[in-house]
């Protein structure tokens, strides 16, 4: 294609994009464009440690449609600064930031929350180890070639990209593979996998007692009860029902920009005062609608509850949650106002995202203590009416009877089956069943379901796992 005819494209992309939406909205689309590709790239450059080119190219891979602008923006990193800055024909300027601990925000010309690190409150990992320090080989015939075909490229586009797969089971790890350049320490984006992590801060909250999963959610923009907004509770926000008029976040392609949920992440400073401001679109309780204003509003109360300033939800998360687990390579990354971006910016290495799921296999439980409330666990994986792809509080979900459930039930998942879904191809999948947490990083179209190869992975391993535990029993 001529550089004369990729002009066109992207510009007629553009203009109906302003078309569709009206001036006000159609000036953030650049914005959020950029803002998407800036604040990957400069998380998995200077979080991870991977080639930025080689990122960009597989993380707009597996996005269609998206080539149509990224091919026209001018990506610079400053690796003396650590910061990347990204522009679409010289507009539409997105600039993130990086901090020690901290990760990336996205600066948006009003600066960014001082935000001291935590120090203190280093306990004894409960959850016992799950492994030693070198990389798990396969543990059988069968589940080496369940990694190779989950390893292995299609021989044409769309490729899988996989990163990283570990597999554990009653809490040791049987297998475990890396793509080049990764390793067990590498920390890799979750993308919303990071919401299953705020369902479970939010549980912990309610355990304690300072947060309750009924009656009106303390979100002090809606607390007039003449406010048709007061009555959306916290298990609306981790259901997606509270009908909250953001848009879908349910895509990850060149539409994505249209959505107003999206200038909300990369146009915006303060996430939550953008999301709790917006009006409704349906009553609260009445509609399924998966966004991420839901979960960032979540993220908000979790600050507010655990003191109010971001150092202490980053202490509270790591004092109640990735300490216990033993989750040492972890970062949780802010918005430039300093709370927590819960809806996908959560970084941690596949071991640790096991961990994480290990909890969960453990009915929240480590090393004797609960985490979770009793109960959670089972309310997180319990089916929300009316979610068509299956999800629970937090988590998706085997249960009921959705079409995303029966899709996957027919496709060789357990029907206990629960998981943590990252866009573009993130899995931590539990199955109590088998006493299996597998864990899947890369990069893969979202569409078709089948291009990650997770169907096959998951197939495989149930197979490998039970046919050993066979063999066992007979010997």
């Amino acid at each position: 294609m001529t550089p004369r005819r990729k002009i066109i494209l992207a510009t007629t992309a553009i203009a109906c994009v302003g078309l569709a939406l009206g001036a006000a909205r159609a000036r953030d689309v650049p914005k959020v464009a950029t803002g998407f590709i800036a604040h990957t790239i400069c998380s998995e450059t200077f979080v991870s440690g991977l080639d930025p080119m080689r990122d960009l190219a597989e993380t707009t891979d597996a996005m269609p449609g998206t080539s149509l602008l990224t091919w026209a923006m001018n990506l610079q990193i400053d690796r003396a600064r650590k910061d990347v800055t990204v522009t679409l024909f010289g507009i539409g300027r997105s600039h993130a930031v990086y901090r020690e601990g901290l990760g990336c925000t996205l600066e948006h010309g009003q600066g960014i929350a001082d935000v001291p690190l935590p120090t203190g409150d280093n306990q004894a990992a409960l959850l016992p180890e799950i492994a030693g320090p070198g990389i798990v080989p396969p543990q059988s015939e069968a589940l080496s070639a369940a990694l190779d075909r989950a390893f292995a490229e299609p021989a044409q586009l769309p490729y899988r990209y996989t990163r990283a797969i570990v597999v554990m089971r009653a809490g040791r790890i049987i297998a475990e593979r890396y793509a080049d350049g990764i390793g067990p320490e590498t920390q890799l984006l979750g993308f919303s996998m990071t919401k299953s992590v705020i369902s479970a801060l939010s549980g912990i909250l309610v355990r304690q007692g300072k947060l309750k999963l009924n009656g009106p959610a303390p979100v002090a923009a809606w607390q007039d009860p003449d406010d048709p907004r007061h009555a959306i509770t916290v298990d609306q926000l981790l259901r997606h029902t509270a009908g909250i008029a953001l848009g879908s976040s349910l895509q990850a392609s060149l539409g994505s920009v249209l959505e107003p949920v999206n200038t909300m992440k990369y146009a915006e400073d303060d996430m939550a005062n953008y999301a709790e401001r917006v009006p409704l679109a349906t009553a609260p309780g009445t509609a399924w609608n998966y966004h991420d204003g839901n979960t960032i509003i979540l993220s908000h109360l979790i600050r507010d509850a655990s003191g109010g300033k971001p150092a202490d939800a980053l202490r509270f998360a790591r004092r109640e949650l990735f300490g216990p687990l033993g989750m040492t390579n972890v970062t949780l990354q802010l918005d430039a106002s300093g709370t927590i971006e819960g809806a996908g910016e959560m970084m941690a290495s596949a071991r640790d995202w096991a961990r994480f799921g290990q909890l969960y296999l453990n009915d929240g439980v480590v090393g004797g203590k609960r985490i979770l409330p009793e109960g959670w666990v089972n309310y997180s994986a319990s089916a929300t009416p009316n979610a068509w792809v299956g999800i629970g509080a937090g988590f998706w979900t085997n249960q009921g009877d959705s079409f995303g459930a029966k899709f996957r039930v027919e496709h060789g998942w357990p029907r206990d089956a629960f998981f943590a879904k990252g866009t573009i191809g993130q899995y931590t999948i539990v199955i109590p069943s088998d006493q299996l947490v597998i864990v899947r990083l890369g990069r893969s179209p979202n569409w078709p379901p089948e291009a990650d190869g997770v169907f096959d992975l998951v197939r495989d391993v149930v197979a490998a796992t039970r046919e050993k535990g066979k063999l066992a029993g007979a010997n």
